[in-house]
């Protein structure tokens, strides 16, 4: 029974304890960050380090003169180009808004025409149906006219 508790025991630590297996993961990830690289992450700041005192010392009066000179011409035509960009806007502004009579204009300019066709058409029509109801008065007056002189009674 020992011996079987003791199987169970070690089939357990060598499924479920990991540590054995971390520690030389752990190992191993020292070894080739410490041995391999060595010092040469050192090696790489101090020599960044260096760049930027450099960089401070020398390169930033430079960039302060460029920067005084360029900077206004720059805030200049940033300007101009802003005054131009609004004068554009204003302009395409006026030209939407003509724009925008004339197409009202027109519309009511065709609304009239329109208008004025609806009331040729009715007052021509009127005219034909006045024009058939004369003559269709000239025909009976006509016919009963003959009817009279023919002495034509109806029956």
């Amino acid at each position: 029974m020992t011996e079987l508790s003791r199987e169970i025991s070690e089939i357990w630590s060598r499924l479920f304890d990991h540590r054995p297996f971390l520690n030389g993961e752990i190992k191993f990830m020292l070894k080739e960050f410490e041995e391999k690289r060595g010092d040469r992450e050192v090696e790489n700041l101090f020599a960044i380090l260096e760049k930027l005192t450099d960089i401070k010392d020398t390169q930033l009066e430079k960039v302060e003169k460029a920067s005084s000179t360029a900077l206004p011409v720059l805030a200049e035509k940033l300007n101009q180009a802003l005054q131009l960009s609004e004068e554009i806007e204003a302009d395409y502004l006026e030209l939407q808004k003509k724009s925008k009579q004339k197409l009202a204009e027109n519309k009511e300019k065709r609304q009239q025409e329109w208008d004025q066709f609806i009331d040729d058409m009715n007052f021509k029509c009127q005219r034909i149906d006045n024009t058939f109801e004369e003559k269709e008065e000239e025909l009976r007056d006509l016919y009963a006219d003959l009817k009279h002189k023919l002495n034509i009674t109806d029956k």
